[in-house]
Formats: structure tokens, sequence, C-alpha cells
């Protein structure tokens, strides 16, 4: 008999965040402030644990209206017609050393990706709740996902970076174990 645990993504401990250059000198850091997220594991180190996340574009925060409003807009996400980006995969633990493996798909287009894990542990807090902890990193590359706007500045800078680098922290909470047979 297997026991499957199943956790959710605590948003009140948790946080989705992306960074990409600007005129390749500064970088703009930006925040998805509302998003889902459940994982499924048979095992304690949460080795072949199924993971799906969802984002809602609409919730795109860089701290400057003007700059969210076109990140929203056809020339990026357009959350018209894209109001989420998901992720669906499974953690790989190698020995300690964890990925997150699995299809990231943004603006209706999907693509394998790779992200690097850090597992913090599992812990309770104290309400009784069993909390587990992951800080997740990887890059993509935005236009590989259909987000190809581009500018070059008079001087032949370019505008935005095609290459985005992501690093979420997530909090878990245990839901229910069940016993499968």
């Amino acid at each position: 008999m297997m026991t499957t645990t199943k956790w959710t993504i605590d948003p009140t401990h948790s946080e989705v965040s992306f960074k990409v250059k600007h005129l390749v000198i500064s970088t703009v850091t930006g925040f998805f402030r509302k998003f889902e997220g459940s994982v499924e594991s048979t095992s304690d180190d949460f080795e072949g644990a199924k993971v799906n996340f969802s984002a809602a574009i609409d919730s795109i925060d860089t701290n400057q209206t003007d700059r969210d409003n076109h990140l929203k807009s056809g020339d990026f996400f357009d959350v018209a017609n894209h109001p989420n980006l998901t992720f669906s995969g499974v953690i790989k633990n190698e020995g300690g050393d964890y990925k997150l493996v699995g299809d990231l798909t943004m603006r209706g287009t999907s693509k394998a990706v790779e992200l690097d894990v850090d597992f913090g542990g599992v812990a309770g807090d104290p309400y009784g709740q069993t909390k587990a902890g992951f800080e997740i990193d990887g890059k993509v590359n935005r236009k590989d996902f259909g987000l190809s706007w581009s500018a070059i500045t008079e001087a032949g800078s370019v505008v935005v970076s095609d290459q985005v680098r992501l690093h979420l922290n997530v909090q878990l909470v245990k839901q229910q174990v069940a016993e499968l047979a």
C-alpha cells in the first residue's frame, strides 16, 4: 500500500518573482501576486512528487502601473486571451540535488523547463500545521513563449533582455494523507 500526501501552496508565506535586464544596465523585478499550486508526494523527500502551479497574469506587479499594463497587453502576456501561466511537472531528487522538471505554459505556448530547487525541509508551525519549504530558481527565454516585443534605443541598447530569471519562495501546507492500494 502506498501513501500519498497532498500539499498546497501557502500564499501568505510564498512569493513568485522574476527579474529581467532593462537597457542591459539594470534589472527590473516583478511579482505575480495571485497564484496557487499543489504537490502530491509519495515520499518524505518529495522524490517524484507531482507539481501543478498557476499564476494570474493580471496580478503582475513591477511597482510601475504603465509597465504592468504593457506586460499584460498583446505585446507580452496578452492577458485577455491567456489569463494564466501554468506549470505541470515533477520534483527530481538525485542524491539531494533537487530539480523541478516539467512544462511551463505562457501565452498558450508550452515548453519543457528544468529549475533548480533548494528543499528547506519540513516543520510544524504553532497552529499544528505541517509545512515544507522550497526555493526555486531558473531562467527562461521569454521569446520561446511568444513574448517577443522588443525595442532598440538610439544608442543600440536592447530595452528588454530575452533572458528572464525566475525565483520562487514556496511554503507548502500538508492537506491530507491518503492510502492507495
